[in-house]
């Protein structure tokens, strides 16, 4: 469920993101309940809105919420960081990253994460990561299990940028997976050369248990887009 809040004078609206679980039967357990609110702004570019695949990454992940304690997650192409601030929320170890050359949005992820009193560098990170450049932020992550990112494949200009950078990640970190959200824009849009390049193994990952176990229908958050989860890894 999402709730909106008055803009602000600074064309600031904040939104409720609201993560529940099936109520369960023959139990007084009460149900759990996880409020995340975030701040969108009326600006251009793509980091200051909540996109629809992010909303289908983060209940995807709190479904799995009990798995994730201790989980050690790095975000990409964070934005609003709603998946990353609900893993951390979970109790994961969790870095949000997006572009170095934005410190706008930089800045907008530290917003996001103290309104949901995760204090940026001790409760959570915050970092500078370009995709396709190996910078200093790149080397001085420590272990990963897992990658998300919800919308990165916006662009076919940046595809091969996102995907040596993943590549160069699940090297280091054989055993970690990157699961992202694609939103279907053009069906002549494809990855499969670049994933045999950079020697990546892509899977969909079913939602249909999003519908059963926690109620909620993953349409209602798509529109009248096409949405998959998609789960890349080295191959064994």
């Amino acid at each position: 469920m999402t709730r909106f809040q008055q803009m602000e004078s600074n064309g600031e609206q904040i939104k409720t993101f609201v993560f529940g679980n099936k109520a369960k039967q023959s139990t007084t357990e009460p149900s759990e309940k996880l409020e995340i609110f975030i701040p969108e702004l009326l600006l251009p570019g793509y980091s200051f809105y909540t996109w629809p695949s992010a909303q289908i990454l983060a209940w995807f992940l709190w479904q799995r919420r009990i798995s994730l304690r201790n989980k050690r997650i790095l975000e990409l192409g964070a934005g609003t960081s709603l998946p990353g601030i609900v893993a951390a929320k979970c109790g994961a170890d969790v870095t949000l990253s997006d572009c170095s050359t934005l410190p706008k949005t930089l800045q907008h992820i530290q917003r996001c994460c103290r309104l949901n009193n995760l204090n940026p560098g001790k409760d959570i990170q915050v970092i500078g990561l370009t995709w396709g450049l190996f910078l200093d932020q790149v080397f001085q992550l420590g272990p990963i299990d897992f990658i998300i990112g919800s919308d990165v494949f916006y662009d076919p200009s940046v595809f091969e940028d996102i995907l040596v950078t993943v590549s160069f990640l699940l090297e280091v970190n054989t055993a970690a997976k990157f699961l992202f959200t694609y939103q279907e824009r053009s069906a002549d849009w494809c990855i499969e050369t670049l994933l045999k390049k950079w020697n990546l193994v892509c899977n969909v990952v079913s939602l249909d248990n999003l519908t059963g176990e926690l109620e909620i229908d993953p349409q209602e958050f798509m529109g009248n887009h096409t949405i998959h989860l998609l789960e890349i890894t080295r191959p064994s």
